[in-house]
């Protein structure tokens, strides 16, 4: 399978961002990719100082963004990954952080409301977003067995061992991380540490342009970096052999040396 993230800027209009993500999609089937990859929320930036709420450009799923992106992955016969601002019942101001899987067919494969909202820094996420209440799922396609997060998630070792343990090769990760003093620092450590702990493959896809750091990558499940891409717009490609992951579990099977009776609560242990 060969993967193809796509670092791009997002603006505050979403025809813009959608004919961008037209773009890159095409761009990555040019090089031969299965599968694209795009940022979180990429259907509208909202700076942090914008008046201007989540809820106003949020859609529902099957909305037109959506229905767009499905469109170019049916046309081009690739699966599509991208973040997106997701209505939610009851709310005027706040929306869902959703990251979309959509299929060769154009069908939803897989949908997550992101859980961990990004409070910190000085910034809060929850005054624009509602959390989701759903724990990571993953999907099995002929690629693989692919997985979502979002984000700020990456900080959450208990997520990606949730895909890895329900049998995912590879986890996705639309992103947009804000840059700043050793934020940096912590995007690539964490990557690498997210694939090596569950000895997978992590494909993350940064915004790019704004107040994001860039630097989307794809780690293997030793987290040797396939494909890194810098501080510009633009999509990156790299292989993934799932026969790898195999391999490595073979001489390295932290997974299967896992205790899960010592993790448990005391009084679930207990009982």
């Amino acid at each position: 399978m060969r993967i193809a993230l796509c670092q791009q800027v997002s603006s505050p209009r979403k025809e813009e961002n959608l004919e961008t993500a037209r773009l890159a999609i095409r761009e990555a089937k040019r090089r031969g990719a299965d599968l694209a990859l795009l940022p979180e929320v990429f259907m509208a930036f909202i700076a942090p100082e914008s008046p201007v709420a989540a809820a106003q450009v949020a859609e529902p799923i099957d909305g037109p963004f959506v229905s767009a992106l499905a469109a170019e992955a049916r046309r081009h016969h690739l699966y599509v990954g991208c973040g997106v601002y997701e209505s939610a019942p009851d709310e005027r101001t706040r929306a869902y952080n959703t990251a979309v899987l959509l299929g060769p067919d154009g069908d939803l494969a897989l949908a997550y409301r992101k859980t961990h909202l990004y409070d910190a820094f000085g910034y809060r996420e929850s005054d624009r977003i509602v959390p989701g209440a759903e724990p990571p799922g993953v999907v099995r396609t002929p690629l693989g067995t692919l997985g979502l997060l979002v984000c700020y998630e990456l900080r959450f070792p208990e997520l990606a061992r949730a895909v890895a343990v329900a049998g995912g090769d590879v986890l996705l990760l639309p992103a947009a991380w804000v840059a700043g003093p050793l934020k940096e620092h912590h995007w690539t450590t964490l990557l690498a540490a997210r694939a090596i702990e569950n000895t997978i493959f992590v494909a993350a896809a940064d915004q790019v342009g704004t107040i994001c750091a860039g630097r989307s990558r794809l780690l293997d499940p030793m987290g040797v970096t396939l494909a890194d891409a810098g501080e510009e717009a633009c999509v990156v490609t790299a292989e993934v052999d799932l026969a790898r992951i195999a391999r490595v579990r073979e001489k390295l099977p932290s997974l299967r040396h896992r205790r899960q009776e010592l993790y448990a609560p005391r009084e679930a242990a207990r009982r």
